[in-house]
């Protein structure tokens, strides 16, 4: 089980930081744009939103994994039944989390893609709607692994003897 809780928690420590860094990416981009007066410019708009939640969720998933992890490894050893009870009610929420979060990107998604086809004549939509497709895709993609890992994860918590 430590090798699971090892793993789980160093590929969450990795996506933050690349939630971390596309954030920064994006708020140069909008930089950029804005700088430059490009038509498409308001895509900064949910560029720069979405990337502030990036960098905070990204920060503190970052910060508080290995402190999360040392504490666990150490319940594992001293009391491998409240680990799995307390880690398995921690994760089923996190899995519900996904959800809402997955639903959400894709209202994103579907409303930046209706955006670009259905207002591509208007810059300022058309901006918003390429900024949301492309945070919205991007995010949806890290939470589907985020959400694969945790299933994994809650699982190998489910295995563990008691």
């Amino acid at each position: 089980m430590i090798n699971h809780l090892s793993s789980y928690f160093s590929a969450e420590k990795q996506e933050s930081v690349i939630f971390m860094a596309v954030g920064l990416l994006a708020i140069g981009i909008s930089i950029w744009l804005w700088m430059n007066g490009h038509r498409l410019k308001s895509m900064a708009y949910p560029l720069v939103a979405i990337a502030l939640m990036q960098m905070v969720v990204g920060g503190s998933v970052y910060l508080r994994t290995d402190t999360q992890l040392s504490t666990l490894s150490v319940q594992l050893k001293a009391n491998p039944a409240a680990l799995k009870a307390e880690e398995t009610t921690r994760m089923q929420t996190v899995m519900k989390n996904f959800s809402i979060y997955k639903a959400v990107e894709m209202v994103l998604l579907i409303v930046g893609v209706g955006m670009i086809a259905f207002l591509q004549r208007q810059d300022m939509a058309a901006g918003i709607g390429v900024g949301l497709v492309l945070q919205a895709a991007f995010t949806l993609t890290l939470d589907i692994f985020a959400e694969a890992r945790g299933a994994d994860y809650l699982s190998a918590i489910g295995s563990i003897p008691t």
